[in-house]
């Protein structure tokens, strides 16, 4: 079986729930070569996720936590980061994997990044 090339865009801003994706990832394309890049937050993974296309990956994940709180902060990072990542992948016509999770508690985050829902396996 040929060895895919893919890139993984990690949102670092809450390392925990993020290394904790990341490695899921990174388990789940044993085998593969896999490029990790970081970037400060989920609003920073659309301009990586540009970068890595230019490289020709047979596919980039994008994997973050966004916290929704009592603020539309949270939901404003979610769209124009979901907005930008379908465009490339559109243009791109590469796969563009959207892990971006937003939350709302503890055991959310928990489960989605760390547990049996881990989003980087999917």
């Amino acid at each position: 079986m040929k060895k895919g090339r893919f890139t993984i865009v990690v949102a670092d801003y809450h390392r925990k729930y993020a290394d904790g994706m990341a490695r899921a990832a990174h388990q789940v394309l044993q085998g593969h070569r896999v490029e990790e890049v970081r970037v400060p937050g989920a609003f920073e993974v659309p301009l990586a996720v540009k970068r890595a296309l230019r490289k020709k990956p047979d596919a980039v994940l994008a994997l973050g936590l966004v916290w929704q709180g009592e603020t539309p902060h949270a939901g404003l990072i979610l769209k124009a980061a979901t907005d930008a990542l379908m465009w490339m992948m559109l243009r791109s016509d590469t796969p563009v994997l959207h892990h971006l999770v937003g939350v709302k508690t503890e055991a959310q985050a928990r489960a989605r990044c760390l547990g049996r829902l881990n989003r980087g396996r999917e």
